[in-house]
C-alpha cells in the first residue's frame, strides 16, 4: 500500500504545511515513506529525506488558476507514482482523505466578506474535494459543524481528529529556567505578560486586545511574536520572529487571541503544554480541547468581556498548568482533552488508510 500526501509546500510555513511535516515524521516512525506532492520543496528540512518528492510547478500561471492546475496535474502524477490512498492537506479534487483545517465559506461568513469570483473558484474546488473524498478529517468540532452546515456533508463521513503537537518541544520548564527566560525577553517580575503569537493580527484580534489593555490600570503587557504590530508602545512590545516559540510560551503568563475566525488555534494547545494558560475568545476551535483550569474565555468581539477575562487572569497570575506527572512531562496532559502526540494522530490516520485502501 502506497500513501500520498498533497500540500502546498514542504517547508516551514503555515498551519497545514506544518501539519503535513508532522505527518511525515509520524509516518517515518511507522516505517512509511509517503509520496509527497507540493508546489515548493525546501530540501534543507529533515522531512525532505523522508518522502518521495514530486513537484507541481504552478509559478508561471496566474494566481487564480494555480489551485485548479495543481489539482488536475496531481491526478496524473499520483497514478504514475502508484499512490493507493492520498491525504489532501490542500484543496485538491481526488484525495481519499481530505484534511479540513478551515473552510472558505466559514472564513467568509466570519469575516463578513462578500463573495468574489476567486472565492467561488476556491469554494467549488473545496466542495468537490469534500464530495469525492472517502473520509474528511475535521481538525475541530467547529470544522465538523461547518462541514455539515455550509457544505451539506453527511456526519458519517466526518472524523474529528484534533491536530498533533510535538510534545518533546512544547513542554514546561522549572521555575529557575522560566525566570531566566523572562529576563531574556525583558519581562519584569511585576508584569503580567500576554503572548500574542500571530502573522495575521487583524483576524486574530490584536486591535481589540490593544484597546482593552491600554485602558487597564494594571501592569499588563502584550508581547507580539511574528509579524510586527503597526505600533509598539510600553504596553505592546514586539519580540520579532521567534523561532523557539516554546520559550516565549514558557516565559509569558498567558497566551491571548481574540480571533474573528480560528478553525483550531494550535497556539492554544502549544501554550498549555508549555504550562501557560490561555485567554481566548470562545469561538476559537481549540477551546473545546482545553480543560477549564487552563483557559479564560470571553465573548468574541466583546471588549467588556475581554477586560473581565484579563482582570480575572491577572488576579490568578502565577498559576501554571502542570502535566499529570511532573516527572514525565511528555505523558498525558490534564488540560489537553485529547491525545495530542504526533504518533497517536498518525496511527488513527493509518487505521483509516487501511480501511479505505483498495488492497484492503
Amino acid at each position: 500500500m502506497k500513501v500520498g500526501i498533497s500540500c502546498n509546500a514542504l517547508k516551514h510555513s503555515g498551519g497545514l504545511e506544518r501539519y503535513a511535516m508532522d505527518l511525515i515524521r509520524g509516518l517515518a516512525a511507522r516505517g512509511v515513506r509517503p509520496v509527497f506532492f507540493a508546489r515548493k520543496f525546501d530540501p534543507s528540512v529533515p522531512e525532505y529525506a523522508l518522502v518521495e518528492p514530486h513537484r507541481i510547478n504552478v509559478s508561471l500561471l496566474p494566481g487564480k488558476l494555480r489551485d485548479m492546475w495543481f489539482s488536475r496535474r496531481l491526478a496524473t502524477l499520483r497514478r504514475r507514482a502508484g499512490v493507493d490512498v492520498l491525504i489532501g492537506c490542500n484543496r485538491v479534487d481526488g484525495s481519499e482523505i481530505a484534511i479540513c483545517g478551515g473552510t472558505h465559506r466559514g472564513f467568509l461568513r466570519a469575516m463578513g466578506r462578500p463573495l468574489r469570483g476567486s472565492d467561488s473558484r476556491q469554494i467549488a474546488l473545496e466542495s468537490q474535494q469534500y464530495a469525492r473524498s472517502r473520509v474528511i478529517i475535521a481538525h475541530s468540532e467547529l470544522m465538523c459543524s461547518e462541514l455539515r452546515e455550509l457544505y451539506g456533508v453527511d456526519e458519517a463521513k466526518i472524523r474529528v481528529l484534533c491536530p498533533p503537537v510535538d510534545d518533546e518541544r512544547f513542554s514546561p520548564v522549572d521555575a529557575s529556567t522560566r525566570a531566566a527566560l523572562r529576563r531574556q525577553y525583558g519581562f519584569g517580575d511585576h508584569e503580567t505578560v500576554l503572548l500574542f503569537a500571530s502573522s495575521s493580527h487583524e483576524r486574530k484580534g490584536l486591535p481589540l486586545i490593544e484597546q482593552v489593555v491600554a485602558a487597564l490600570d494594571l501592569p499588563v503587557v502584550v508581547a507580539v511574536a511574528g509579524r510586527p504590530p503597526e505600533r509598539a508602545s510600553a504596553r505592546v512590545r514586539y519580540l520579532g520572529y521567534v523561532k523557539d516559540l516554546e520559550n516565549a510560551y514558557r516565559a509569558a503568563d498567558y497566551s491571548i487571541l481574540a480571533s474573528t475566525y480560528e478553525p483550531f488555534g494550535l497556539v492554544g494547545i502549544e501554550s498549555v503544554m508549555c504550562g501557560t494558560p490561555v485567554i481566548f475568545s470562545s469561538n476559537i476551535g481549540c477551546c473545546d480541547a482545553i480543560g477549564d483550569s487552563a483557559k479564560y474565555l470571553f465573548q468574541p468581539g466583546d471588549s467588556a468581556d475581554l477586560r473581565r477575562a484579563i482582570e480575572a487572569a491577572v488576579a490568578a497570575r502565577g498559576q501554571r498548568v502542570e502535566p499529570a506527572d511532573p516527572g514525565d512531562p511528555s505523558g498525558p496532559h490534564p488540560a489537553v482533552l485529547y491525545d495530542a502526540t504526533v504518533q497517536a494522530h498518525v496511527d488513527a490516520l493509518l487505521e483509516l488508510v487501511a480501511d479505505i485502501s483498495p488492497t484492503h
